[in-house]
């Protein structure tokens, strides 16, 4: 099974929503920057990101991002302000040839790279709080404990 459909698979038991982009015409290493830029991050943050990053395929990520949080929303009925950017990840695609005119009647090769984009956003679950004791510190307090009493 290919990597997409084990995603797609994925997805549909953990309440997680995907958007898939197919021939971006850009290469798969110069797509894959702006995507590892935006992993991790949450998706209000993430989408600020990409609407000022300088680089041209940026506004590419941008729609399929936002494909990512409307399926969220409308098809699995996720809170977008919780969403984060789980998964990013981008493949090769297809490879347009083209020739180019040299000198002295040569040719030379000319190489058009398409990739595809996959982004999966995920609900942020709350990040649970321990109780601090006022006034110790929780490292010394775990040194303490492991070691034996003095007087033992």
């Amino acid at each position: 099974m290919a990597r997409t459909q084990q995603a797609a698979a994925k997805v549909a038991k953990d309440g997680q929503a995907l958007a898939k982009a197919r021939a971006i015409r850009s290469s798969a290493r110069k797509l894959n920057l702006v995507a590892a830029s935006i992993r991790g991050k949450g998706a209000a943050a993430a989408l600020t990101q990409l609407r000022f990053e300088r680089r041209r395929i940026a506004l590419e990520v941008l729609k399929v991002l936002k494909a990512a949080v409307a399926n969220a929303e409308n098809n699995h009925g996720l809170d977008v302000d919780k969403l984060y950017v789980a998964e990013a990840w981008v493949g090769r695609s297809f490879v347009m040839k083209r020739m180019h005119t040299r000198g002295r009647g040569r040719s030379a090769g000319i190489e058009k790279p398409f990739s595809n984009l996959t982004i999966v956003v995920k609900e942020r679950e709350p990040k649970i709080k321990e109780k601090r004791v006022q006034g110790k510190n929780p490292m010394k307090a775990k040194e303490a404990a492991a070691t034996p009493a003095a007087g033992a």
